[in-house]
């Protein structure tokens, strides 16, 4: 009975054993491990709240685009959210908080901000942006087999941007592609006027009556991406936030002590614009479609 209870032993270690010494098996390694939870950091508090990821992704389509805009455009929003969160988390994983609630990476409303700013219409309104987070549930984008950074802004200038013209990497699919239908827009056009003084003081320029503008190089759309004040250079960027302008894009005139800014577009143009979703979702367009259109030769997976 003894040498029975040996033998079988013998029989079920020692596969065990040459298994675990002489067979090497790949580490399971789970790439997004906070896929669950996402630490989100209040930028005016410094406070950093860990949120359950679809609920943030529920504050972020609610944040980020009018829940009046077409179901489809919120949904191609959503998996557009989901995609860019998760892209930060994996650059993220060794500091405190993985995104800011603002602009800065996407803006992110609490349940309490959406029952302030919409009132007696949140039901109405939290049901639509649940329903497209529920109709995509844990999709998201990617590239090459890798999470793609799926930026997105408001209103294009007619086409998007390729991403290296304004940011530093040139990503594959983040090229400029038509967005005919931003001109539906509210801020496709804006005008701006400032005083002379005003206009100098904003730039951190000494003052000068006469005004000289040099445009020294734009991108392929027309956004100024370096220009000269009065022989100083700057970036069109670094112009367009010190004087709030909504865009890169833009006219400007002197009249006398004013001068006026006229500007195109609302963001930096890379990605998605979110008045151009609208428009395809209005025209019969689906949010998988809207997303390759905005995201060249991306493809969607599930979590």
């Amino acid at each position: 009975m003894k040498k029975l209870i040996l033998v079988t032993l013998l029989v079920i270690i020692i596969p065990f054993l040459f298994v675990n010494i002489f067979v090497k098996t790949d580490e399971i390694k789970f790439k997004y491990i906070t896929n669950n939870i996402i630490r989100v950091k209040d930028e005016k508090t410094g406070v950093i709240n860990e949120v359950p990821f679809e609920e943030y992704i529920k504050g972020v389509v609610a944040g980020e685009m009018p829940a009046t805009f077409e179901l489809e455009a919120l949904k191609a929003q959503a998996v557009a959210s989901r995609s860019y969160a998760m892209y930060q988390m994996t650059a993220t994983k060794d500091k405190e908080y993985d995104v800011l609630n603002t602009t800065a990476n996407q803006v992110y409303l609490t349940d309490q901000e959406l029952k302030e700013n919409w009132k007696d219409e949140y039901d109405e309104k939290i049901n639509k942006i649940k329903t497209a987070i529920a109709e995509t549930s844990g999709e998201y984008l990617t590239y090459n087999g890798e999470v793609a950074n799926a930026m997105f802004f408001s209103t294009s200038v007619g086409a998007t941007e390729n991403s290296e013209e304004v940011f530093v990497s040139a990503l594959p699919y983040l090229r400029s592609v038509d967005s005919k239908w931003d001109e539906a827009s509210p801020v496709f056009t804006d005008t701006y006027t400032f005083t002379l003084e005003d206009f100098y003081k904003k730039l951190n320029l000494p003052f000068n009556q006469t005004l000289k503008v040099e445009i020294i190089s734009k991108t392929s759309t027309g956004r100024t991406k370096n220009l000269k004040i009065n022989n100083e250079e700057m970036q069109g960027r670094d112009f367009a936030s010190k004087l709030s302008l909504r865009s890169n894009y833009f006219d400007i005139v002197q009249n006398e002590n004013n001068i006026t800014i006229t500007t195109k577009g609302f963001g930096h143009g890379v990605g998605m614009s979110q008045y151009g979703a609208n428009g395809m979702a209005k025209e019969g367009y689906k949010y998988n479609e809207i997303l390759k259109h905005y995201y060249q030769n991306t493809e969607i997976k599930k979590k």
